[in-house]
């Protein structure tokens, strides 16, 4: 099994013609990271020409990973490969979570917007501390966005809701992360599947349940809004717990077949 560490420097996907198939080929020669491929005068089934530009493309690479560039990767990978760089840039991740009133976009409402990274839960609430211009400044320091099915929700309602958000961060959206390894259901089923569990009070509550606590709370009912942003609260955090064990079992279905060193 690979090191996770070692995930992005061992990819090579973002290479013109190379593909998985390929990929692993190049681990079993041997060549597990970029290092290795720089050192080699030759590569198996690479041309002299095709080395010379895979070597320009792999030292800015490996230039943009030690100036820890996330969003350098995000554009140069496939979002479906964006969990490779997890491991990475875990501490600096920014697990999001939105709750709405119901209505689709674009003519619904974000109602609560939860953003939990670093150690440190951030709750926005309509009508109190959510704007784009706070959103902007909560989100803008991180290196990658965490969600699960935010690709066709969370995000799309927020570029949506404040057009001008910018959220230009590779995004690791768990929900097609899980499907690869053959998990099924929503969010609330793949987290018993992973022994990731809620507290009593909020265990079994789903998103429409989310949309009757925050109109309970706008008609005066102080502890709907207690249980609400526990509800969104527990959303964000287990989406860290989630992205550890299933990058963890990514890496081992589809990283490198032996334990490999970090390139530097």
């Amino acid at each position: 099994m690979a090191s996770k560490l070692s995930m992005l420097p061992s990819t090579f996907i973002f290479l013109q013609g190379i593909g998985e198939s390929t990929e692993r080929l190049l681990w079993k020669s041997g060549i597990t990271n970029w290092k290795i491929f720089l050192q080699r005068d030759t590569i198996p089934r690479v041309s002299s020409s095709r080395k010379a530009l895979y070597d320009t493309t792999l030292e800015e690479a490996s230039a943009q990973w030690h100036q820890h560039n996330s969003r350098y990767f995000g554009k140069i990978l496939k979002a479906r490969d964006h969990w490779r760089l997890y491991p990475h840039f875990r501490t600096n991740t920014a697990f999001l979570d939105i709750e709405t009133n119901g209505i689709p976009s674009p003519y619904g409402e974000i109602t609560v917007v939860g953003i939990y990274g670093r150690g440190q839960m951030t709750t926005l609430i309509q009508g109190e501390t959510l704007s784009e211009c706070r959103l902007q400044e909560e989100l803008a320091s991180y290196d990658l966005l965490v969600t699960f099915f935010g690709s066709g929700f969370d995000v799309p309602f927020l570029k949506t809701t404040y057009p001008n958000l910018l959220l230009d961060h590779p995004h690791l959206d768990l929900c097609f992360a899980a499907r690869r390894l053959g998990f099924k259901g929503g969010l609330k089923s793949i987290e018993h599947e992973l022994g990731c569990y809620r507290t009593t009070s909020i265990e079994g509550l789903t998103g429409w349940d989310a949309v009757r606590l925050w109109e309970e709370w706008q008609d005066g009912n102080t502890s709907s809004r207690s249980v609400l942003l526990e509800y969104n609260e527990a959303d964000c955090k287990n989406l860290e717990t989630l992205a550890d064990r299933i990058c963890d079992r990514m890496v081992q279905e589809y990283g490198p077949p032996t334990q490999v060193s970090v390139a530097s």
